[in-house]
């Protein structure tokens, strides 16, 4: 059997079984603070795979730049509302933020700039690191897995992502300074499951942008040395596919389905299932 870029004996798993029932959801909080090691890409292409394998998902843009609203190809600014108001206005039903993407099974939460309000809102609110969970509660019966998209930063929002969270996927560029910030990531984790969210879970560290270059084994050795089995099998390469997805609006297992990163998030996906992450 080959291995992977950590010596591994390299694992496919078998594609999933169709449910026969939906929900209550498993919610991901994709999180990391340093930007541009793939969270959103990640969390529009797990969702999408997980999508075509018959789960209902539903993504939640937390990041005030709407990224993830974009590359689904929902246009945040000209919504009624977005996961801003659903967290600040009680008279908004949840199910009316929801927006239904073209995607079969796919949904999203948008966001825009008005997000980047609500670190200084929450300051006041009765409950502040709950108000995400409050919010999901009213839809966690009608989809399979949330996706939560955070924000690269630990703020407060980021803070009620992992207090709404069963678990956390962490996506680690195959650069040296990427790893920098993951253990003050770890800290926070610890902190809001000590005092928030006993439940909260480290669901695995999913490298991306990964090229075969001796840089970038070393630092995946050195994730693999820090996280051993929390290290998902799958490792993502950098592709400009990607990118040219996120322009298209579209998951890469949707615009080039037989493209090799769009093999490497559908083995992703199964890997989730196939662990039990997500049904």
């Amino acid at each position: 059997m080959p291995t992977d870029f950590i010596g591994r004996e390299y694992e496919t798993f078998p594609a999933p079984s169709m449910l026969k029932a939906h929900g209550p959801a498993r919610i991901l909080a994709m999180c990391n603070q340093k930007g541009g090691v793939g969270k959103t890409t990640s969390s529009i292409n797990i969702g999408g795979a997980l999508s075509q394998y018959g789960r209902r998902v539903l993504i939640v843009d937390f990041d005030p730049q709407g990224a993830a609203s974009a590359g689904l190809g929902v246009n945040a600014n000209a919504v009624d509302a977005t996961i801003y108001n659903a967290l600040f206005d009680s008279s908004i039903n949840v199910h009316d933020v929801v927006q239904h993407t073209e995607f079969e099974n796919l949904d999203i939460i948008p966001a825009n700039i008005d997000l980047s309000a609500a670190e200084v809102q929450l300051v006041t609110e009765v409950g502040r690191e709950q108000v995400l969970s409050s919010v999901l509660a009213g839809v966690r019966d009608e989809y399979d897995v949330i996706i939560i998209d955070c924000q690269p930063s630990l703020g407060l929002l980021t803070v009620n992502a992992l207090a709404a969270a069963d678990g956390v996927v962490i996506p680690v560029a195959a650069e040296f300074f990427a790893l920098r910030g993951v253990a003050l990531l770890m800290q926070s984790i610890d902190k809001v499951r000590s005092r928030i969210n006993p439940k909260l879970q480290v669901y695995g560290v999913l490298v991306t942008m990964y090229t075969p270059t001796l840089h970038c084994e070393e630092v995946s050795q050195r994730i693999y040395e820090a996280f051993e089995d929390k290290v998902f099998h799958t490792v993502i390469s950098r592709s400009i596919k990607l990118p040219d997805s996120n322009v298209a609006a579209a998951p890469i297992t949707v615009y080039s389905p037989n493209h090799k990163t769009a093999k490497e998030y559908r083995q992703t996906a199964r890997e989730l299932i196939y662990r039990g992450i997500v049904a």
